[in-house]
C-alpha cells in the first residue's frame, strides 16, 4: 500500500480527515493510483494511519463526492476516470476541435437525422410558426473512445436545408453554418442545469439511473439576432467538468 509511507501530522490544527483526503488525493494526481485501480480498504488506512474508521470515511466521501473515487457495493472504492474539463461554454466552437485543443480523440455518432414538424417548444425558441419544419440532429459524442454527451439539435428548415445531405460522423455543424452570414452562429445563450439520469442516458451514455446529468439548453443566433440553432446537451457528469470565465464590466 503506497499510502502507509506517509503519516498524518496530528500535532498542527489540521483536521486529521483532511491530511488524509489530499493524501490520497495527491496519490491519485502523481499516478500512484490510476484510473480504476483499487484503493485500500477503511480498515488498511485506519490502520496505516492509526486514526478512527469514522475520520476515514469522511476523507473517501469528500473524495467521492468530487468526482475523484466511486464505490462498488461489496468490492469497494476506485479511483474515477479523470473528467475532461470543458471550456466551451466560454467560445464559439465546434466539439471536434475542442476536443483536439485538449489532445482528446472526437468522435461522432448519428442516432438520427430528419426532417419533422417542429414541437411547440422548439418552435417558440426558434420564432417559427405553427407547422413549420425543422431539422432534428441527434448525435452521440465520444472523447478518447467514450461516450460523454448527447445532443439533440433543432434548425429551422428554411434556412438550413443545404445541410441535409451531409454525413455529421465526420462534417462539423457550426463550420457548415458559418459559411453563410444568415446561419453562421454568432451569440450564444446557454442554460445549465443539473438532472438526473433517465433511461435514455443509460442507453447512449453507459450511466446509472439517477447519476448526475448536466443538461445544456442552448440557443445559437446570427448576426442579425435570428435564431438558428436550439440544442439540448447532456453530458455525463461523472466525465465533465466546466470552466466559466468571469470578467469585470
Amino acid at each position: 500500500m503506497l499510502l502507509e509511507n506517509s503519516q498524518l501530522n496530528k500535532s498542527v490544527p489540521i483536521p486529521l480527515y483532511f491530511q488524509l483526503k489530499e493524501r490520497i488525493l495527491s496519490e491519485i494526481k502523481s499516478g500512484a493510483y490510476p484510473s480504476g485501480s483499487l484503493i485500500p480498504t477503511e480498515n488498511e488506512l485506519s490502520e496505516a494511519f492509526q486514526i478512527s474508521r469514522t475520520t476515514v470515511r469522511q476523507a473517501i466521501t469528500e473524495l467521492v463526492q468530487e468526482g475523484w473515487l466511486y464505490r462498488v457495493k461489496s468490492k469497494g472504492t476506485y479511483v474515477s476516470q479523470p473528467k475532461i474539463k470543458q471550456d466551451f461554454v466560454n467560445r464559439l466552437e465546434s466539439y471536434n476541435n475542442q476536443m483536439a485543443r485538449l489532445g482528446i480523440a472526437a468522435s461522432t455518432e448519428v442516432l438520427d437525422f430528419k426532417l419533422m414538424k417542429a414541437p411547440d417548444y422548439v418552435s417558440k425558441h426558434l420564432w417559427l410558426h405553427e407547422k413549420e419544419k425543422v431539422i432534428f440532429l441527434h448525435r452521440k459524442r465520444f472523447a478518447d473512445g467514450e461516450p460523454i454527451v448527447t445532443v439533440k439539435t433543432f434548425l429551422p428548415q428554411h434556412r438550413c436545408s443545404f445541410i441535409l445531405d451531409q454525413d455529421f460522423t465526420k462534417a462539423s455543424l457550426y463550420e457548415l453554418l458559418g459559411r453563410s452570414d444568415e446561419t453562421r452562429i454568432t451569440r450564444i445563450e446557454r442554460r445549465i442545469e443539473a438532472v438526473e439520469a433517465n433511461g435514455e442516458d443509460i442507453l447512449h451514455l453507459n450511466i446509472r439511473r439517477g447519476k448526475p446529468i448536466q443538461f445544456f439548453t442552448s440557443i445559437g443566433y446570427n448576426q442579425y439576432d435570428q435564431p438558428i440553432e436550439f440544442s439540448r446537451a447532456r453530458y455525463r457528469g461523472d466525465s465533465s467538468s466546466f470552466e466559466i470565465t468571469v470578467v469585470p464590466e
